[in-house]
């Protein structure tokens, strides 16, 4: 059955416009900004930012520099073309290009390798190895650049060069690779710029390339090369490409201008908040405490500034003054000066420049957006002022995020409470997987391989997910391939599944440790599954009746064994929900509340107390039963709330009442369900156990081509508990196998003629008598797989039994039970010998 509450939709749409209060806008931009002058205050040893020339991922796109977390790194394992923005051809990569530089005073030539071959019209030095003896005699002297007469230094480098790759010598271009900048560095190179802000060639890299763009570039630098017989070849090569999740740009590492925050002594602090003893932050799942370690410890001075205007601009003003020699801006490091306005900054330039004539200037950059939003936890509760919220509740209690942006914000946000609140800002940081397609694959806006929730949410046809991909920035044939995979996955579109379907499929997917493959035929499944539920109270509103008023007390001692028994399950899918909601694995406490619901409640209890509201004689049982009923699908809807909100407050609303009582207006804000311990009864529970299995076996037994038939059944129990349970049970089992009846024997019985046979235990087999219909073939051929299921289980646990040092090893109580079960896989093996040699018999007999 269908219904509109099972697919609850957000109460808002990406299409409304998003109202914020422009108080809320100013005070947070006052904040950012005071927070940004306020650790200007603090001495150079707690932390200190300051403006630099430093190498940084620059999008030529976007023409701004961009985060490593906005860098997706693309593995290219042999010449590839690629889609580059801004050129109408494809770009070649993973290619060596080889060329030589000729050696000053006739010495010969040097040769080098490189994937960027455009790169060399900034290189400023050649490196090799000190300990290779083929460049020994050019340590000192000099190549020749062909294109511009400059000279390039032979240098020793041993850190970065490794004598048996390629040629064992190494072009160095400082301003446009990290390795080179850090060799640079280290042995105090020119660092020449070739690029403009939109990826050209400027004038630094000649006359002949300036304004091509790079790419162009790299083709025209391989012909010049060749012009020269310069150009020694080219082979495939592996490597990795950096490319803007934003643009889809191939970045390209520059030297720019940019502010810095030097934050080694902030991140001894956070270090120690979760790896020391003491420590005050938990990260869950464990094992992300490493990587925390290894960011931390290697930790770098953090870039804040951007070009774009992402976030807050920068309170950093340039002063110019009258006698300079330089007059643009950033000539000199020392002429900047930090303010909340333009009069602060004006003060405070007086200040240093006392007596001299200047101009200032704000500078246009922004602040990166991680810095804004690193200070979360502090502006949401009102700081720096300490206000009542501040003073209550922070730290906050649990951070749930991504874990790939662990270092990213996380970090960021631990670093800044520590300096500016005091404390770390939350005592817990849970990391939830990252989701993929089904196929495994990262979802990326440039694949068009996207999952939109609310299309999930709501439903789309597959003309309308083509639609959302045209409205894209993809290319054609990139479009057409992302169409193609989208008839292939979504035929048909995507069903509407509704919010709690999709809710509860990904928190089942959380036990995949970092990485959710999304199939969305599971959150179809999920969304069948709430019209199940939907069923269940639609059965129970039946069954209940008008009329119905849910006792204040239950006393279950007395009740039949069936309503015991779901109880006391449920007492235990309570437990196990709780205790996995306070240790975060939120995926076991949907495998204990769904298995409740659909494998206790639904397929067993609801389907064995259906005999007791139509035959009379159940009229105690009947009462029970409701009064059972009633309190499962009350208890059963709180439990499942945290992980379907919707559809379980439409359902509670409808239960009845019990008199006189103040129910809560809604079930969200209702008591959560705990364990109440008279519902246990473990010997119950056990007894049942055995009865489902022998359900299933039954059920297992009858022929696919008649299913409605009821046939005579038979138990042969083994032991005098396991007969006692059969017959407790008999009303159950006939109702849950729809068999017709049920004979208990013993093992001293002869089995019954004409029977199929399967074995529930070592101490119990069961058969339906078949009669005419036994198809003998198919049940010797059932025997032999069981025979072969059993006996490779019983062959494993010998040979770990029968291991080396498993005597000593293990502990006494697990020896006992390793024994038990091999004594119970020998006995069920006896039972299928048994079983074998009279159906062959009853074979022989029939011809």
């Amino acid at each position: 059955m269908e219904c509109d509450f099972l697919l609850h939709k957000p109460m808002w749409s990406h299409k409304q416009p998003i109202k914020l209060d422009f108080k809320i806008v100013v005070a947070m931009f006052n904040l950012i900004t005071l927070s940004f002058c306020f650790l200007e205050t603090f001495h150079i040893d707690v932390w200190s930012y300051f403006r630099d020339h430093r190498l940084v991922n620059w999008d030529c796109t976007l023409r701004t520099a961009i985060s490593d977390i906005e860098v997706d790194h693309e593995e290219i394992t042999e010449e590839t073309y690629r889609k580059v923005p801004g050129y109408e051809h494809e770009v070649q990569f993973g290619v060596l290009t080889s060329f030589a530089y000729a050696l000053e005073g006739g010495m010969g030539e040097i040769v080098v390798a490189t994937t960027r071959v455009e790169t060399m019209l900034g290189d400023t030095a050649i490196a090799v190895h000190s300990k290779d003896k083929r460049y020994a005699h050019l340590h000192g002297k000099c190549a020749v650049h062909p294109f511009n007469e400059r000279k390039l230094p032979i240098i020793c480098d041993d850190i970065l060069v490794d004598p048996e790759f390629g040629t064992g010598a190494v072009k160095i271009t400082p301003a446009h690779d990290p390795n080179d900048f850090e060799v640079g560095k280290r042995h105090n190179l020119a660092f020449i710029n070739i690029f403009t802000d939109e990826g050209k060639i400027n004038s630094n890299g000649g006359a002949d390339f300036e304004g091509l763009p790079r790419f162009a570039a790299r083709v025209a630098v391989v012909e010049a090369l060749k012009a020269k017989g310069l150009y020694r070849g080219a082979q495939k090569n592996e490597m990795k490409l950096g490319i803007c999740s934003r643009s889809n740009d191939v970045v390209e590492p520059m030297i720019k201008p940019q502010w810095f925050v030097d934050c080694k002594s902030m991140a001894k602090l956070a270090l120690d908040a979760v790896m020391s003893d003491d420590k005050k932050i938990e990260i869950i799942p464990h094992q992300y405490e490493q990587e925390w370690k290894r960011w931390l410890e290697n930790i770098r001075d953090w870039c804040i500034s951007r070009q774009l205007w992402w976030g807050h601009r920068i309170p950093a003003w340039y002063v110019t003054i009258e006698d300079d020699q330089l007059k643009d801006v950033g000539s000199y490091n020392d002429h900047w000066v930090v303010g909340r306005n333009e009069q602060e900054a004006i003060i405070e330039a007086k200040k240093i420049f006392s007596g001299k004539k200047f101009e200032i200037a704000q500078d246009p950059d922004v602040l990166d957006t991680w810095f804004s939003s690193g200070l979360f936890p502090l502006s949401v509760l009102g700081w720096p002022d300490v206000t009542p919220d501040f003073k209550a509740f922070y730290p906050t209690t649990v951070l749930e995020t991504g874990h790939d942006i662990l270092f990213f914000w996380v970090a960021r946000m631990v670093m800044l409470g520590m300096q500016l609140g005091g404390d770390v800002p939350f005592r817990k940081v849970y990391l939830h997987p990252m989701i993929r397609d089904a196929h495994g694959q990262k979802m990326s806006k440039s694949k068009g391989n996207v999952i939109d929730p609310l299309e999930v949410t709501n439903g789309v046809s597959l003309e309308g997910l083509h639609k959302r991909l045209e409205a894209s920035n993809l290319d054609r044939s990139e479009l057409e391939k992302a169409k193609l995979d989208q008839a292939k996955d979504f035929p048909n579109g995507i069903p509407e599944c509704g919010a709690d379907a999709l809710r509860f499929a990904l928190v089942s997917y959380t036990a995949q440790s970092d990485k959710i493959n999304l199939d969305v035929l599971r959150v179809i499944g999920y969304r069948q599954w709430c019209n199940k539920l939907w069923n269940a109270i639609r059965f129970a509103m039946m069954k209940l009746g008008d009329d119905y008023a849910p006792p204040e007390k239950l006393d279950v001692k007395f009740m039949p064994p069936v309503c015991q028994w779901i109880l006391s399950v449920l007492n235990k899918a309570i437990a196990k929900t709780i205790s996995s909601f306070e240790l975060y694995k939120f995926s076991d406490a949907t495998t204990a509340v769904y298995a409740w619901w659909q494998f206790q409640l639904c397929d067993v209890f609801i389907e064995a107390i259906k005999p007791y509201f139509i035959d009379s004689k159940f009229e105690s049982a009947r009462a029970d039963a409701r009064h059972t009923l009633w309190i499962c699908l009350d208890t059963g809807l709180r439990l499942l709330h945290p992980l379907m909100p919707f559809v379980t407050e439409e359902l509670w609303q409808r239960l009845p009442q019990i008199e006189g009582s103040c129910r809560e207006e809604s079930i969200m804000i209702s008591d959560y369900p705990s364990v109440i311990e008279a519902w246990s009864n473990e010997k119950i529970e056990n007894d049942m156990e055995i009865v489902n299995a022998t359900v299933r076996k039954l059920r297992s037994l009858r022929p696919q081509s008649d299913r409605s038939e009821r046939y005579p059944a038979f138990a042969i129990c083994r032991q005098h508990d396991i007969a006692n349970t059969m017959r407790t049970y008999e009303f159950e089992i006939l109702t849950l196998a729809a068999v017709s009846s049920l004979k208990v024997l013993t093992e001293n019985d002869m089995a019954p003629a004409g029977c199929a046979v399967d074995v529930v235990n070592e101490s119990l087999s069961v058969y339906l008598q078949l009669q005419g219909t036994l198809d003998a073939e198919a049940e010797r051929e059932k025997l032999r797989k069981r025979r072969e299921e059993i006996q490779k289980k019983h062959d494993l646990l010998a040979q770990e039994v029968n291991n080396a040092g498993y005597k000593e090893k293990a502990p006494l109580s697990i020896q006992e039970e390793q024994m038990r079960k091999l004594n119970a896989y020998l006995e069920e093996l006896k039972i299928i010998d048994e079983a074998e040699q009279d159906l062959e018999t009853r074979i022989c007999e029939q011809k």
